[in-house]
């Protein structure tokens, strides 16, 4: 049983960075698939990054690839989603999520594990 608690959200400009955390609690974080979830006001929840037990990560689209970077440190039991220049269209609620690499499942029912979320607001 993992829990997941994010943290690192805020109201930012245009153009800024946040960096956002994920801090595990729980057995084998070290075996589990990582991911990272946004949610917009009146939009469904979805994709952005994740990374799996051997750091190999995948990312929604290319263009938030090259302004997101997600990373952890098995050590300490930490994900991260480093985001630079942010834009208005990046405000919502981010999620970490996780899932063992083998649990079955399709897009983000194969993640059972959720944490609270995250607020990030970027003012134009």
């Amino acid at each position: 049983q993992l829990q997941l608690v994010e943290s690192g959200g805020g109201l930012v400009q245009a153009g800024d960075s946040l960096r956002l955390s994920c801090a595990a609690s729980g057995p084998q974080f070290s075996l589990y698939t990582v991911g990272w979830f946004r949610q917009a006001p009146g939009k469904e929840r979805d994709f952005v990054a994740s990374i799996n037990p051997t750091a190999s990560t995948t990312y929604d689209t290319d263009s938030m690839k090259g302004r997101f970077t997600i990373s952890r440190d098995n050590a300490k039991n930490m994900v991260f989603l480093q985001m630079d220049n942010l834009q208005p269209e990046d405000t919502a609620v981010y999620y970490c999520a996780a899932r063992h690499p083998l649990r079955p499942g399709v897009g983000q029912a194969k993640y059972n594990y959720w944490g609270q979320g995250t607020q990030v607001t970027v003012s134009s």
